[in-house]
């Protein structure tokens, strides 16, 4: 680390420890010329995430939306907010272990529909009809035969 005050490049490391949110380390040094001290902080660099949606704009991932996308899925249903914040936990989790900078916003919604098919099967119809653009009774219909058939039935009904 070079020092700000006479740019020399040989500093060493005083004292060092976690913020108080833990998200950095705080670092006091001591330059070796001309024995100033100064505080640096070493952090993760974190790139965002880039949506590409289904008409090719891009958007930076925003959980607030993955939210409010299940929460209107699980309307009336017995889903608590817990599990909610849990699936989009999971999921954030799941995007950054791709190591991905762009991804498709198809992704990001069959992962909310492998989610919600476990946990309540009305949500997971609820998601998949807006997601899948259902226009017909047919589609919903096709769609609960899939869950049927998946031997799914016996869930949250």
């Amino acid at each position: 680390m070079k020092c700000p005050f006479c740019e020399n490049s040989d500093t060493k490391v005083v004292d060092s420890r976690p913020t108080d949110e833990s998200q950095a380390i705080r670092r006091r040094r001591e330059c070796e010329e001309c024995g100033r001290r100064f505080t640096t902080y070493e952090k993760i660099e974190e790139i965002p995430l880039i949506v590409v949606k289904k008409d090719g704009s891009r958007q930076t991932f925003d959980r607030s939306k993955v939210i409010s996308g299940i929460i209107r899925a699980c309307e009336k249903r017995p889903v608590p907010m817990e599990e909610i914040e849990k699936i989009v936990s999971d999921i954030e989790k799941g995007l950054s272990n791709l190591m991905l900078k762009e991804m498709d916003s198809t992704i990001i919604g069959e992962y909310v529909m492998e989610h919600l098919r476990k946990i309540d099967d009305v949500a997971y119809v609820r998601f998949a009809s807006v997601y899948r653009q259902f226009t017909d009774a047919e589609s919903f219909r096709h769609e609960i035969e899939k869950l049927l058939g998946d031997g799914k039935k016996g869930k949250a009904k």
